[in-house]
């Protein structure tokens, strides 16, 4: 695998692009948010590409956004951190805004940013043993694109969101309709080929009408709007500076992200440290 953090490849009809930092999961940093966007850019002009999959390289699809990119950037107030969320909500709607079909083959971890650009994408394949979730909350942190609640209904979403539920089986994940499929572990790209190159032999422009037909039924039952004001929302937790999410950040600048990490999870087993 390429040194690269972002590997585009083509395959006649079909683009692949990979997230290649297995050594930290996959985190999506500034810098993997801005080479994706790049991709999408030329793949969206590329008239030869019908169909782009995205995957994530080695033991997971991705953990989410680069904790250690954000806590580097020291963004505080309101005008900081809308920046950077309307930067996120971007990256992540790019998928669900695309004019050509994209799919997402998650394995290993699909977590917290990556469960919603999994969600983005039109359709989702899961491995067996992928682990969903969005474990935000436990660390006063925001849900960026709340799409959730427009696969599952409220009563899952409330379930899994509030209690940041990030051991969501991908069994359990087809049963309440985040994914499309679960296949056996190492099936993932092969099924989403198969389904890639159908959809690759369809007349263009019918399945760009086609999706933004599908598409454009949710917003016009308000998703887009649902989403501008959940990004309202979420800047102003941010910039607020929760308690949790200030002792979060002062472990992880005194003793490391991985203490920090072990804080969070020990505050459901009742240690508040």
């Amino acid at each position: 695998m390429s040194s690269d953090i972002v590997i585009v490849e083509r395959d006649g009809r079909i683009a692949v692009i990979t997230l290649n930092r297995p050594e930290r999961l996959n985190a999506i940093s500034r810098e993997t948010i801005s080479r994706v966007q790049a991709a999408m850019d030329d793949l969206e002009a590329d008239d030869e590409i019908a169909v782009v999959i995205i995957r994530g390289a080695g033991r997971a699809f991705s953990s989410g956004m680069d904790l250690k990119d954000d806590a580097a950037a020291g963004i505080t107030g309101v005008d900081a951190w809308r920046i950077v969320l309307e930067e996120d909500l971007a990256f992540l709607m790019r998928f669900w805004d695309f004019p050509k079909p994209t799919i997402a083959v998650v394995h290993g971890f699909c977590l917290a940013a990556a469960c919603e650009l999994a969600m983005c994408c039109d359709i989702t394949i899961a491995e067996e043993g992928t682990y969903f979730g969005e474990p935000e909350l436990k660390f006063g942190s925001v849900i960026t694109a709340m799409l959730m609640p427009w696969l599952t209904g409220p009563k899952i979403a409330k379930e899994l969101l509030l209690g940041a539920d990030d051991r969501v089986t991908a069994e359990r994940a087809l049963e309440i309709g985040l994914v499309n499929r679960v296949v056996p572990k190492g099936e993932g790209m092969t099924v989403a080929r198969g389904i890639a190159a159908r959809m690759a032999v369809m007349d263009d422009d019918a399945v760009r009408l086609t999706k933004q037909a599908i598409n454009r039924a949710f917003e016009t039952m308000g998703l887009k709007e649902a989403l501008r004001a959940n990004l309202d929302l979420a800047i102003e937790i941010e910039a607020m500076e929760t308690p949790s999410r200030k002792r979060f950040k002062e472990i992880a600048k005194a003793e490391g992200l991985k203490a920090a990490l072990a804080w969070r999870e020990s505050r459901l087993n009742g240690d508040d440290g």
